[in-house]
């Protein structure tokens, strides 16, 4: 919407609606362009609008993930609300070093003392909930991940797995070319959505971990193109 059409429609002034919208997205209800304001995607509003959003499903997909984890690893966790979940999940015995760039996440694993942080720095990007700067690219490029979770906001046969902002997608792209092995976990909602910047093919992703209800022509649709799917336990069998 314009800023000039909304003047006219709600017969104020244009400075007003300008006004407006920089609360409306200040608050992540919609994005400013200029001249106006445009809409959201779920996946494309900012990560602390994200956390609280089906956290049952995402704990599902957590506990899943958790199980591929292997005793000793550097794990990375990247910034995203459902990596978030895997926090809890991740067994003291392991003996895990665990790197992310999401604040969040990071704030979590520092009250986990069976687990040695590493904290990815550089300027924080709101949106992203994390950094993703030049500082912390040289950063990841320093080490030698076992096992990556990298987040996504729209995961399709065609494309692979995308993102909605730019430094973001390198940023992952970085994390992916110095890990062994990388996988996502995604909400059924991320295959009905789309964003500009690819990261990943399929044949790069080891495992996408899925929930337990995805439709049976979507899975069939990922596994012809190249996708190793996992899916989470439903709910009434997640202890």
């Amino acid at each position: 919407m314009s800023a000039t059409s909304l003047a006219d429609e709600f017969d104020v002034s244009e400075d007003a609606i300008r006004r407006d919208l920089r609360a409306l997205a200040a608050e992540g209800k919609c994005r400013r362009v200029y001249g106006g304001a445009v809409p959201l995607l779920a996946s494309a509003r900012p990560m602390a609008l994200r956390v609280s959003e089906g956290s049952v499903r995402k704990s599902q997909l957590a506990q899943a993930a958790a199980k591929t984890i292997k005793p000793g690893e550097l794990v990375f966790l990247d910034s995203g609300s459902t990596n978030l979940a895997m926090v809890d999940c991740l067994a003291p015995e392991l003996g895990l070093t665990v790197a992310t760039n999401s604040l969040d996440i990071a704030a979590a694993l520092a009250r986990r003392e069976d687990i040695e942080l590493i904290l990815i720095g550089g300027a924080f990007n709101r949106h992203v909930g994390g950094s993703v700067d030049a500082s912390a690219i040289a950063a990841v490029s320093l080490l030698n991940i076992d096992r990556c979770f990298i987040g996504a906001c729209a995961v399709s046969g065609a494309t692979g797995i995308n993102v909605h902002d730019h430094a973001d997608a390198i940023f992952k792209r970085a994390v992916l070319q110095n890990s062994a092995t990388c996988s996502v976990l995604a909400t059924s909602e991320k295959f009905q959505e789309r964003a500009p910047y690819r990261i990943a093919t399929p044949s790069q992703i080891e495992t996408l971990f899925v929930e337990s209800d995805l439709p049976a022509n979507e899975a069939e649709k990922l596994t012809q193109a190249g996708f190793n799917l996992v899916r989470a336990a439903p709910a009434s069998t997640t202890n």
